[in-house]
């Protein structure tokens, strides 16, 4: 049997652990230089600050992942650098790149993509300045190369990954000058009750924010960001706070982030329909709580099969491995896969809980004012969408080929998800009556020499 996973974080590293305990040999294609994901993001060789500091309260589920990761690979065809730019499921077939070069068709039997996520991000008037990021991308600054987005940062958006990288940040040094928290208290205080599905988790927030407090760091929740200002650089952030007083604060970098979205191109390209989610307020990809999709051969596990963390990331990825030897009759653990069962349907209770007390401000989206770039790639406004909108684009789809949005190096992952809520409201729609942006190959640019 032939077993391909794409993905090589935590719900690719336990999905590759149920299969290789059953003896099957699968291929391994990760497009860093190493896996471990991004929550357990592997620094580089000769890196001098410890686990501990890198990864804080997961420091140990990071020197557990980072072991099986290792011990993994001479037990599997390993291939690191290498990227998935399509896929033909009526063939089974992937194409891949390896360091720019392009390494032919590789077949499989079955198929599991563990691709991840990305941050979901709100535009705002100076976001496409030079040093502002994603909270992830600050993140990864910080754990794969050791630097700051910059010593005086203000980090914007709502959730858990909002306080984990002000902490991170304080505790290297780089304490940020202020967070700014787009969720009031009222609204957390509301399902707060539904975390306790995971206490340990609940606990651990509420003392990052708690550790927060105790340094020093100013946080406003129930804040309005209104614009990042500069020329050739970050300056100051533009906000209001809930009283509507309006402030400027000073700063040489921002993070920005609301939660996180899939990143599921390569579903779509295998052809997994998907469903809107109202409460995560996200296309996600159609699964069973296995992996198992409707698309014979293909299963999903982690962040790209809808947003559940890192911890959730291993428990979906041993299931999804569990799965893909189930249905080819090979030995497999039904004791495991009984508890694997139980645990993802408390951690789902748990997780829907977490994405209505941290949601994502689509009522600042929708007011978007019309100058504010929205598609950064092609230098789209909101503007630009409003008025294809009024050309009678009746969804997404049929708006990015009057305006071209979406048509960029990001292949619409930054702005699908703001650019849906602005033409919903300018259409008088539900978000998810406008669609969402079909993913396209190359899933992300690559040589056209290599691939013509």
């Amino acid at each position: 049997m032939k077993v391909v996973v794409v993905g090589a974080g935590p719900a690719g590293i336990r999905a590759v652990e149920q299969l290789v305990r059953s003896g099957v040999t699968p291929i391994w294609i990760e497009e860093g230089p190493d896996g471990g994901g991004r929550v357990t993001q592997r620094p580089p060789a000769g890196f001098t600050r410890t686990n501990a500091q890198l990864y804080g309260a997961d420091a140990g589920r990071a020197k557990r992942l980072h072991a099986t990761l290792d011990a993994l690979k001479a037990r599997t065809d390993w291939r690191p650098d290498t990227l998935v730019w399509n896929i033909r499921p009526g063939d089974r077939v992937l194409h891949t790149l390896t360091n720019g070069a392009a390494q032919g068709e590789v077949t499989y039997d079955a198929l599991i993509l563990c691709t991840g996520a990305m941050d979901r991000v709100l535009p705002l008037p100076g976001w496409t300045l030079p040093n502002v990021a994603t909270l992830g991308g600050a993140q990864v600054a910080l754990k794969s190369q050791g630097v700051g987005i910059g010593s005086k940062p203000v980090l914007i958006g709502t959730g858990p990954l909002l306080w984990l990288t002000a902490l991170q940040y304080a505790k290297a040094g780089a304490k940020p000058v202020l967070v700014l928290d787009t969720t009031d208290i009222i609204t957390k205080a509301r399902f707060g009750a539904g975390m306790l599905w995971n206490a340990p988790t609940l606990l651990r927030g509420m003392g990052m924010y708690a550790s927060l407090k105790a340094r020093g760091v100013r946080m406003a929740e129930d804040a309005t960001p209104l614009a990042i200002e500069g020329v050739d650089g970050v300056t100051a952030v533009h906000w209001r706070d809930a009283a509507w007083k309006e402030h400027v604060t000073p700063c040489d970098a921002v993070a920005l982030g609301w939660g996180l979205k899939p990143e599921a191109q390569l579903a779509d390209l295998a052809g997994v329909p998907f469903d809107y989610d109202d409460t995560q307020q996200n296309w996600v990809p159609r699964a069973d709580a296995a992996g198992r999709t409707p698309v014979e051969g293909v299963y999903l596990a982690g962040d790209g099969a809808g947003i559940g963390g890192a911890e959730v990331a291993e428990l979906a990825g041993a299931r999804a491995g569990l799965a893909v030897l189930a249905d080819a009759h090979l030995p497999s653990d039904a004791a495991l896969t009984k508890h694997l069962d139980g645990r993802l349907r408390t951690e789902r209770r748990f997780r829907r809980a977490l994405e209505q007390a941290f949601p994502y401000p689509a009522r600042l989206a929708a007011r978007m004012e019309d100058n504010t770039p929205l598609c950064r790639c092609e230098v789209i406004t909101a503007g630009d969408l409003r008025r294809a909108a009024a050309e009678e684009a009746p969804e997404l789809n049929r708006a990015k080929a009057f305006s071209r949005i979406g048509m960029g190096r990001c292949q619409g992952r930054l702005c699908g998800p703001p650019a849906a809520v602005v033409l919903s409201k300018a259409l008088g729609v539900k978000v998810e009556e406008v669609g969402r942006l079909r993913g396209q190959p190359p899933v992300k640019p690559v040589p056209v020499a290599q691939v013509g």
